[in-house]
């Protein structure tokens, strides 16, 4: 869970839908913080993946990989909780 203490309700990072892409549920991602922080660990643990967090919507999408084993273990490692 985020301890920035900046959240806000600015979705700035957020680009909208990625068509194709894979989609899932971070209940805990609170802030354009905790966004930013699974979209380097997806994008760093997964080269050549595109990834859309959203925290007001409390999704992310990501293009080029689809194992949501993987990107859980992934979300999980950066102190999330990924769930479909």
């Amino acid at each position: 869970m985020c301890g920035c203490s900046s959240h806000s309700t600015d979705t700035t990072n957020a680009k909208g839908v990625i068509t194709g892409a894979f989609t899932f549920q971070v209940d805990d991602m609170t802030c354009g913080h905790c966004a930013g922080t699974i979209k380097k660990a997806i994008e760093t643990r997964l080269p050549g993946t595109e990834v859309v967090a959203d925290p007001q919507a409390k999704t992310v999408a990501v293009k080029g990989a689809s194992d949501f084993t993987v990107l859980k273990a992934i979300v999980a490692e950066a102190g999330y909780t990924a769930a479909l």
